[in-house]
């Protein structure tokens, strides 16, 4: 070789090597101290560092969703000590960026906010930390109790680096719940199987709705509309006397808060109680309402708890053919789960754009056939990147992969209280630490086939558990099963929904009786071909038709 050449090589070498140590040096000096204040007691948690180009409002309520631009890193902190800082840095995970030395120079405003963690003996054994819900629906920047600092106004430069100290010096602070109206009552009891399984006062909660007329006839006994969803302490059905900000703007296929009120007390209207419960969990702000190995026993809480509680101290019709359910995505998987599983105790759902109900079709995903979760099966090269959430023209907006990522800031250990994660709490088994084991890792999107087949085997693929059961169910089920959904839900929800109308449509002995409707073209998640009221008249019109000969019809006024 020529010496030259070797003296140049080096050079270039030594060149490089001095690159990257600069820029090592740099990243090491990105730091955030962030303080526990003297006064405060030692806390476990999780400890996020918000970063905004805007103050209004405050960083910490510019995060949460994958669809916040705004910058946070975040790491868990474990008996932090009154006057002790924890520290993070540049190596820390961020989202959307994956490091702050992404970000471009320039002035920020920076926040600090620690999600406070309990502990939880479990009576399976496990004994983990997570967040209590605070009756907040698991929103770790809204919850009462949590930690925050002042939002400082900072010039942040990675190339010279910073430090940044914050002090939490700030609690939220506890919100009064709404009060009950005329038509309007809330309910929260503690849950005994969900208490003895947690070792910690769990508790269930339920909004009624109460029809015009209920005071003044005190001897009428309604059907109940169970109307499943997210965690809410708004009223059923959208129901509001007076217009609100958070009316509008009013969902596609809905009618606002008022407009129902006017229907709801008008002249023959139908007559019901609509009830939506209250069962956030450590995982989620809502349980799917049923038994899990990760939030125990949800399903059996609310069938043998919550509902027998709403029943006695309300005049509901007491019988399946009066007991109807129906909601959206996350209750829509629940309307329909509990219809399944309980075809007994209800008599029909009418389910809109449902969370996956077959898991071939898990959004994108073929959980039991894929190998990855973030690429595509069958290229050669992979074809990146598989979509989590598109437009309803088909453009990406998330990626399965970015979804992930975000999961992994806002909380290890299947903490996130986000969607993949909720599901794994929801579906699959318990890892060995205690905490659910993930169905793919977070980082490189590979599937782990034995929570898939776990999931299967547990019965939380509805389509599955269908097929595998319909000669003993079907007959339970038939006529009760109504579905909707648009032709480009944003998380190809109805992916899922063909799968299962394609079973359902093949059933016999009986045939299932029910029905699916599409909105077509480009129809996303929250279409719906009723508004409330249409949908009311349409289950009241249900009920009547299957009441038994002689049926209480003292609703019908």
């Amino acid at each position: 070789m020529n010496p030259d050449r070797r003296w140049t090589k080096l050079a270039i070498a030594c060149f490089f090597l001095s690159l990257a140590l600069s820029a090592t040096a740099a990243a090491s000096s990105i730091t955030f101290k962030i303080m526990l204040p003297a006064a405060q007691q030692p806390i476990t948690g999780r400890l996020f560092v918000i970063i905004a180009r805007a103050n209004d409002p405050e960083p910490r309520l510019q995060v949460g969703s994958w669809r916040s631009r705004t910058e946070m890193i975040a790491v868990d902190v474990q008996n932090l000590q009154p006057g002790q800082a924890a520290q993070l840095d540049a190596l820390t995970l961020g989202f959307p960026l994956k490091s702050v030395r992404e970000l471009p120079a320039g002035d920020y405003y920076v926040q600090a906010l620690l999600n406070v963690y309990t502990r939880f003996q479990r009576s399976d054994g496990h004994t983990i930390w997570a967040h209590m819900d605070q009756w907040e629906g698991q929103q770790f920047n809204k919850s009462p109790g949590n930690l925050f600092s002042d939002a400082g106004h900072f010039h942040l430069d990675p190339l010279t680096g910073y430090e940044i100290r914050l002090n939490l010096d700030h609690k939220i602070p506890t919100t009064l719940p709404p009060g009950d109206t005329q038509y309007v009552k809330h309910i929260k009891i503690q849950s005994k199987l969900l208490t003895q399984f947690w070792g910690q006062p769990i508790f269930l909660g339920a909004t009624v709705l109460l029809p015009e007329g209920y005071e003044a006839h005190p001897n009428a006994h309604y059907p109940v509309l169970y109307e499943q969803g997210h965690f809410s302490l708004r009223a059923p059905l959208g129901f509001s006397t007076e217009q609100s900000p958070a009316d509008l703007p009013v969902r596609e296929g809905r009618i606002s808060g008022p407009e129902l009120y006017k229907r709801w007390t008008s002249n023959g209207f139908p007559r019901m109680i609509a009830v939506t419960f209250q069962h956030p969990t450590v995982y989620f702000d809502d349980s799917y309402a049923v038994n899990s190995a990760n939030n125990g026993p949800y399903g059996d809480a609310l069938m043998n708890e919550l509902i027998p509680y709403i029943e006695e101290h309300f005049r509901i019709i007491r019988q399946p053919y009066a007991r109807v359910l129906s909601g959206g995505s996350t209750g829509g998987w629940e309307s329909l789960a509990l219809q399944v599983y309980r075809p007994d105790f209800f008599g029909g759902t009418w389910t809109f754009f449902p969370d996956p109900v077959d898991f071939t079709r898990y959004g994108i995903v073929d959980i039991y056939s894929d190998v990855n979760a973030f690429l595509a099966p069958n290229y050669d090269p992979p074809i990146p990147e598989r979509p989590m959430s598109r437009t309803v023209e088909g453009q990406t907006d998330v990626t399965i992969r970015q979804m992930s990522q975000l999961e992994e800031v806002l909380g290890s250990h299947g903490r996130s209280a986000e969607q993949f994660e909720a599901w794994e709490a929801v579906y699959g088994p318990v890892g060995v630490d205690g905490y659910p084991k993930p169905l793919w890792d977070k980082t490189t999107g590979k599937i782990d086939q034995t929570v898939a087949a776990y999931m299967r085997e547990h019965g939380y693929d509805l389509k599955d558990y269908l097929q595998n059961n319909w000669q003993t169910i079907g007959p339970k089920l038939s006529g009760k099963l109504h579905l909707y959904c648009g032709d480009m839900d944003n998380f190809y929800l109805n992916l899922a929904v063909y799968r299962l109308e394609d079973f359902l449509k093949r059933t016999n002995n009986p045939p299932y009786g029910g029905s699916f409707e599409y909105g077509r073209p480009m129809k996303g998640h929250g279409w719906t071909p009723l508004n409330q009221a249409e949908l009311l008249r349409v289950i009241a019109n249900h009920i009547t038709l299957n009441a038994p000969k002689g049926a209480d019809a003292s609703w019908k006024y």
